[in-house]
């Protein structure tokens, strides 16, 4: 089957692999249908993901079909659309039962799809932990729109759920990549007062004035005198950071109010600092950290329900053989490119998969 694969530092390249097998009774075998590239894909390539394993298939958002599952997976049956969750999470040790599920103690667990273990941008994908790591699509819904479920789209509704939105809330989602959307999205499922969004590309703010009219926009350079004409008490209530650069993390806490709330939702490349001396007595609440995939069911239920659409996301669609000319108008962000979506019109005839 064809394999988008991490070779080395700085080079991916589409082979030609085995399809996957069972190898743990927990495991199910999924025929992946669509599948996207991430950011997080780009810094693999990069090398500024360590744990990447140099040989794997890369890829960690993806839905399918159930083709085979081992003899403990009951939460699935093939046949079966369904999501797969980026993270793989046991259900069981300390930090699953309290909803941490990126941080599960699981050899298996974390993000091991597409960084650790052969991900989602090829034909067939081996998933392991299936009962937490897979959740079967709704008739009604999509696979595109079910694409970003068990990714940017349960980043985005965890950075909003814990960044304690209310009504009275003036929101600064800072990024209108593929997760700012995302982000954008689920916060828009908690009726603040405002939203804002700050975006350096005139493509992507656009691209919300286009489809989010009530929700303000502005760029970098004019973000804070733009925040506070816009805010209630001097600055953000909320901020989301989610571009992932020195500029944008220097914006979150320079743009939030005194004792506001700045979650920081973006993976950067290098280490950022925190002026503390400078935000003395500033009294602000930082929460950060890693996407914490348990809510990809309520999101289902949310998207059958209407209530949140990311298909206007998916700006361009590649079939699996021309992934490296997707890869490229991704990398370059060409034409307001926001996700390419990896189809798999053909996939290889399967084989007995224990």
């Amino acid at each position: 089957m064809l394999a988008y694969t991490y070779i080395e530092k700085g080079k991916f390249a589409l082979l030609e692999k085995a399809q996957p097998q069972i190898l743990e009774p927990s495991d199910a075998i999924i025929r992946v249908t669509l599948s996207s590239i991430c950011t997080s894909d780009l810094h693999i390539k990069h090398g500024s993901v360590p744990q990447a394993v140099p040989g794997i298939t890369v890829g960690h958002e993806m839905v399918g079909v159930v083709e085979a599952i081992g003899s403990a997976v009951t939460q699935v049956k093939v046949g079966d659309r369904v999501t797969v969750n980026v993270e793989t999470f046991c259900g069981e040790c300390f930090y699953c039962r309290h909803g941490y599920v990126n941080n599960c103690t699981s050899p298996n667990g974390g993000w091991a799809l597409g960084c650790r273990i052969d991900g989602g941008q090829t034909e067939y994908v081996r998933v392991p932990l299936a009962n937490q790591g897979l959740n079967r699509i709704p008739d009604r819904v999509s696979d595109e729109q079910a694409l970003f479920v068990g990714d940017v789209l349960a980043t985005g509704f965890w950075a909003a759920r814990i960044s304690e939105i209310s009504e009275e809330d003036t929101i600064l989602i800072i990024g209108a990549g593929p997760t700012g959307i995302c982000t954008l999205l689920c916060a828009m499922l908690h009726h603040p007062k405002r939203i804002i969004v700050c975006e350096k590309s005139e493509e992507r703010r656009t691209f919300v004035q286009q489809h989010y009219p009530s929700v303000l926009t502005t760029t970098p350079e004019a973000c804070l005198d733009f925040v506070k004409a816009h805010s209630d008490h001097g600055g953000a209530d909320r901020v989301l950071e989610v571009a992932g650069s020195e500029e944008s993390f220097r914006l979150a806490y320079q743009a939030a109010r005194p004792n506001a709330i700045v979650t920081i939702v973006a993976l950067y490349d290098q280490p950022q600092i925190l002026p503390l001396p400078d935000m003395y007595g500033k009294n602000l609440t930082f929460k950060t950290g890693g996407v914490d995939g348990c809510d990809c069911e309520e999101i289902l239920q949310l998207i059958e329900a209407g209530k949140i659409d990311t298909t206007p996301l998916i700006t361009h669609q590649y079939p699996l053989s021309k992934i490296e000319e997707a890869y490229r108008v991704f990398e370059n962000k060409a034409d307001g490119v926001i996700k390419v979506a990896i189809k798999n019109d053909n996939p290889t005839m399967p084989h007995d998969w224990v």
